[in-house]
């Protein structure tokens, strides 16, 4: 593959490969196309990666997912070579990482990446601001600079005040945070998060993820993330990359993972998932139905008829924002004959949200017979969205499963 100029990490054609002889058999039937079990009955090889290529941005969350054996901790194992690789080519930052060895591969991990994995792995006869500035003190940094620095990736992460405790006063979650402060410390320009709030109580991981986020606005570090949790991934996540058997299965930015999955094994994982976490009101929302405040009432019923997929049009001032609503329902019984009187029908009493919203904001307004206005900045009418609208947009992942399903059979 040809790396951009701010891609920092490139995983190009990759192998990974366990057992004795990694380039031998194995390799040549994982390079033939043969499957991770196909090659694990001939061999007794097993596939970590096969052929994985993909690139992480500078200053992106991207976040590896998938299943158990699926390939994703080996993958962020190999990018600061704790594993090494059987075929392929990893650069970080430019730099060749497989080809390190000895104190040139310790002192580039210890420059450019902080690590978090999922068990926190504390020095518990260390009080947390030694576990936070341990490293520093191991490239022999000043005690003065260590505490600085300690101190510092602690306020980061919220735990100031608990600088002098010893890690068994503290919770898991916080614990956690001692982990990524410890990581942050040295200021890394990469951080790897390998499962890193996968131990943690729901409650509690979400804070982390909330933290993370923060963090993230705040020091924008390139950030390589772990997870078996697609609804993890699609809330962190700038990018996700899935994983299946050692292969990337689709990679691509949460709402397109979720709007258009590649094949069936990701409509399968995207079918529990609240989409109206990552689907924003303006993927959703049909084109604004509007009139002026003096059109007649037939004209209304008939724009009605030249638009049955609504439940109802707003009316607009001089500027393009709404300010009532005529709601088809209310007009069910009104007759055809005469001009009639628009200000019978219309009221005051409908919701506003903005295109950029999440869907998830307005599902407490959806179930009512009357539209959503969807306004800009300014405040202009430039969308309507309904139930029947949120409806839809909510069965399309189980309309896709069953459209790959039936590809399978056909």
């Amino acid at each position: 593959m040809t790396a951009n100029a701010e891609d920092v990490i490139v995983l190009d054609g990759v192998y990974k490969i366990f057992g004795p002889q990694p380039n031998g058999r194995a390799y040549d039937l994982a390079v033939a196309g043969k499957g991770k079990d196909a090659v694990k009955t001939e061999t007794g090889h097993v596939i970590g990666l096969d052929n994985v290529t993909l690139s992480v941005g500078r200053g992106e969350i991207f976040v590896v997912m998938g299943l158990s054996g699926s390939g994703k901790s080996t993958a962020i194992r190999t990018v600061n070579k704790l594993h090494d690789i059987t075929a392929g080519r990893i650069t970080v930052q430019g730099t060749d990482v497989q080809a390190l060895r000895g104190d040139a591969l310790q002192t580039f991990r210890r420059r450019h990446m902080g690590m978090v994995f999922q068990h926190f792995a504390l020095y518990p006869h260390r009080n947390v601001i030694d576990n936070v500035s341990y490293g520093l003190k191991v490239q022999r940094f000043s005690r003065r600079k260590r505490r600085e620095a300690g101190m510092r990736a602690l306020d980061l992460v919220g735990l100031g005040a608990y600088a002098m405790s010893m890690p068994a006063e503290l919770s898991g979650g916080m614990q956690q945070r001692v982990g990524l402060a410890r990581a942050l410390a040295s200021d890394p320009d990469i951080l790897l998060m390998d499962e890193a709030f996968s131990a943690l109580d729901p409650l509690i991981r979400r804070q982390m993820q909330d933290e993370l986020l923060q963090i993230h606005r705040e020091l924008h570090k390139t950030i390589l993330f772990i997870t078996h949790d697609l609804n993890e991934a699609l809330r962190i996540g700038d990018r996700v990359c899935i994983m299946k058997d050692g292969t990337v299965v689709q990679i691509d930015t949460p709402k397109d993972i979720l709007l258009r999955p590649v094949d069936s094994y990701v409509a399968e994982f995207i079918r529990d998932v609240d989409q109206g976490r990552v689907i924003q009101i303006k993927d959703v929302m049909q084109p604004p139905i509007s009139i002026g405040k003096d059109i007649a009432l037939p004209d209304v019923l008939t724009r009605f008829d030249e638009n049955d997929d609504s439940c109802g049009v707003f009316v607009v001032d001089s500027n393009g924002a709404p300010t009532h609503v005529v709601a088809s329902s209310d007009c069910a019984g009104v007759s055809r004959t005469g001009n009639g009187q628009l200000d019978k029908v219309m009221h005051t009493d409908f919701n506003i949200c903005h295109p950029l919203d999440h869907l998830n904001t307005v599902y407490a307004c959806a179930d009512r017979d009357v539209p959503i206005a969807v306004c800009d900045d300014s405040g202009k009418l430039v969308g309507n969205l309904d139930s029947r609208h949120i409806l839809k947009a909510m069965g399309r992942v189980e309309s896709l499963v069953g459209s790959f399903e039936c590809e399978v059979l056909t």
